[in-house]
């Protein structure tokens, strides 16, 4: 049963002492109040009181400082393990005391604590810290002296379930050892679960804990117990973002998105110039709405009748795209807001990019007064492909298809914008974020999700304003719709400084990274990556089982797809002696069954044809990698047409798996693999680590969405 009396009374306590920690006895009393288990411990004021302590809880005995001035306590000297008796009692407590003089002349000494001593089971350590950007997290990982050595701990959003905790356990890199190795005993699992899910609650329920130490915790097969606590508090708490409400970001999006009329703020009919671009785009792109030129002294520009101000248009007005000095959109934006315009995509740079912050604060304070969302600034605008809405100065595009893409820099935006025709990409669209002064990451996750336009989400970020507002959209929008982020800046997640163990390593792109793993957002490592995340992930459909067959006609690309598929957490299926009878039926002698399947390079078409029917007829064979390699008997548009073939004529009797190719030729293997891929299967020439990624992705979201 939680005692909250206790904890607000301990946390009170320290508040008006003007105290930044908790000392060891105020943890334990804390811990009791949360049921996390500590050793017998107590405070001794004397030597004598130490000796008695020792004697009733029995030794050996650990005793430590106790002082709200001093933190690190074994940088103190203020640590005495392995007491085994009174007389090493009496001088444990002299020394102690001793030192902590030496090392703080003016700190408080409230006494010294004398602590039941652990001993056996796997050292851990569980904690908690505060992140600027996610706020609280509790963390695991392999604890003691190696926490900061191994730095092998993982995190994750608080409060977290039993189940999260429990995946926390499988995270690290010493999972292994959790389990017992050489002879040692499994810890009890449930039991460390038991301890983070505690832990996680303790730090949500009050924002003032900063960070938390239980390390190490002694895990054994009966059980967890924390030898340390250490907390470290903070009354000084960041004001939370400003967040609509969903169905408020819903409402404003739609109307930002799907425009029945946009303004043009700083149309220009001068060639070259940021306005006249845009205008040609929302023209020559075919928007069907109203388009409406916003210019102090023009009469018309490109053919349409121009307003002074938004104001003096009648007609409501959607969206209106900013094309004017930085330093005159405050005005224009107040003008917006008594029209009681929803969106304003801001395309000026000027603001806090290049040293000046109060504008943007300026532009933000607008923009809540009036309710009207603003995107950017310092951005490139954005495409909504089904709306033939190109409200942006780059090229214009029209090429619509499923991906819905967005980034936060102007010149990834471009090459978004590049690949994506040079790839016959379909997009429903693409949007730049810039500043990110208000519409950010999970504004887009939130229209995205309800949008039957699209079908998958990218985005590149380099941070995330609100990181935990970003966690809840996708953790939801993660469920019916792939979510691909590139993360640039791997390495620091911006955390505060910290005083804790757990603290010091989370200001690292760990936090991202568990993070993201958490609430089922698929991870690319590279700009290549997402696109061809983006890209690959909805042609295929969405396997219903985990085992992996590799079908080639090379020996060396079955080498280096089976070394992807273990990079990219993809399960080789062990061969059951029937389906690798069955395979040798279409195979020479001198080639390979068991998996990979090794075709041999220089068999005919009908060998590709039979070897693959048989993977996607067989129940048991989830997916499929291809790896084919240029020969005269079967050149690489018969491969091509022939895969397309099979799986045309498999699709036609109900049995789609995924598939994905790897080619290894001359050019010709380039056709080939856009054909492939134009027919719904990955392919990829001169690569075997890209369509295994792509398959690896895929299956990461089906685990997280819950199909597998």
């Amino acid at each position: 049963m939680l005692d909250k009396t206790v904890v607000r009374n301990v946390l009170e306590a320290a508040r008006a002492e003007g105290r930044q920690a908790l000392t060891a006895p105020e943890g334990k009393l804390i811990c009791d109040a949360y049921d996390i288990a500590v050793p017998q411990e107590g405070v001794a004021g004397t030597a004598e009181e130490a000796v008695s302590l020792a004697s009733d809880m029995g030794f050996p005995v650990v005793m430590k400082i106790v002082s709200p001035d001093i933190l690190h306590k074994t940088e103190a000297g203020g640590v005495v393990v392995g007491v085994k008796s009174a007389e090493e009692a009496k001088a444990a407590f002299d020394k102690i005391i001793a030192n902590a003089k030496n090392y703080k002349a003016d700190a408080e000494i409230v006494g010294v604590q004398v602590q039941q001593m652990l001993t056996g089971g796997l050292e851990v350590i569980i904690g908690a810290v505060s992140d600027d950007s996610f706020g609280k997290l509790v963390a695991f990982g392999l604890g003691g002296v190696l926490v900061e050595v191994l730095k092998d701990i993982t995190f994750r959003l608080a409060p977290v379930t039993r189940d999260e905790a429990l995946s926390m356990l499988d995270s690290i890199q010493a999972a292994e050892m959790l389990k017992g190795v050489r002879g040692g005993e499994p810890v009890n699992r449930e039991a460390l679960a038991d301890m983070i899910v505690r832990v996680s609650k303790l730090v949500d329920d009050y924002p003032e804990i900063s960070e938390l130490d239980l390390n190490p915790v002694f895990a054994t097969k009966d059980g967890a117990i924390a030898a340390d606590v250490r907390i470290v508090i903070d009354y000084n708490q960041t004001k939370p973002r400003h967040r609509p409400s969903q169905d408020e970001i819903l409402k404003s999006m739609n109307r930002i998105m799907r425009p029945k009329a946009v303004a043009v703020i700083g149309a220009s009919a001068e060639d070259g110039k940021i306005g006249n671009s845009v205008m040609k785009n929302l023209i020559n792109g075919g928007y069907k709405g109203q388009i409406y030129p916003i210019h102090p002294k023009a009469e018309e520009i490109l053919g349409y009748k121009t307003y002074k101000s938004v104001k003096d248009v009648e007609g409501d007005i959607d969206t209106a795209v900013f094309a004017i000095p930085a330093k005159l959109v405050a005005g224009a934006l107040t003008e917006c807001g008594e029209k009681k315009i929803p969106g304003a995509v801001l395309i000026p740079s000027g603001f806090a990019e290049a040293g000046e912050p109060e504008l943007q604060e300026e532009i933000v304070k607008i923009g809540r007064k009036y309710n009207i969302r603003l995107m950017g600034p310092n951005i490139y605008g954005f495409y909504y492909t089904p709306e033939n809405l190109c409200a942006t100065f780059c090229t214009a595009y029209d090429v619509k298809g499923s991906a819905a893409l967005s980034s936060q820099s102007g010149g990834i935006g471009m090459a978004i914008i590049g690949f994506s025709r040079s790839a016959k990409m379909g997009v429903s669209a693409i949007v730049g974020l810039g500043n990110k002064s208000d519409i950010d990451e999970d504004d887009l996750l939130t229209f995205f999700e309800q949008d039957d336009n699209t079908r998958i989400i990218a985005q590149h970020l380099e941070d995330l304003k609100d990181g935990r507002a970003f966690a809840e959209v996708a953790k939801r929008v993660s469920k019916k719709k792939p979510i691909v982020v590139l993360k640039a800046g791997r390495t620091s997640a911006g955390a505060k400084a910290a005083s804790s163990h757990t603290g010091a390593l989370a200001g690292n792109d760990k936090i991202y990274e568990d993070v993201f793993k958490q609430v089922g957002v698929i991870r690319a490592r590279s700009l290549r990556q997402l696109l061809e995340f983006a890209r690959g992930i909805p042609v295929m459909p969405t396997p219903k089982g985990e085992n992996v067959v590799i079908i080639t006609g090379a020996g060396g690309s079955g080498v280096l797809l089976s070394d992807a598929c273990v990079d990219n957490g993809l399960n080789l299926m062990a061969m059951p002696d029937d389906l690798d009878a069955a395979f040798r039926k279409f195979i020479p002698p001198f080639g390979a069954a068991g998996n990979p399947v090794d075709i041999t390079g220089g068999e005919p078409p009908l060998t590709y044809k039979n070897t693959v029917k048989l993977g996607l007829e067989d129940d048991r064979i989830h997916a499929l990698i291809l790896g084919y390699w240029h020969t005269i008997v079967t050149p690489p548009m018969v491969f091509a047409k022939l895969m397309v073939e099979v799986k045309e004529e498999m699709a036609a009797k109900g049995i789609e798996k995924p598939m994905v190719a790897s080619l290894a030729g001359d050019v010709e293997v380039e056709e080939a693999a856009e054909y492939l891929y134009q027919h719904g299967i990955p392919a990829y020439a001169y690569s075997t680590e890209l369509p295994v990624e792509v398959l690896g992705a895929k299956y990461k979201w089906a685990r997280g969405a819950g199909h597998l």
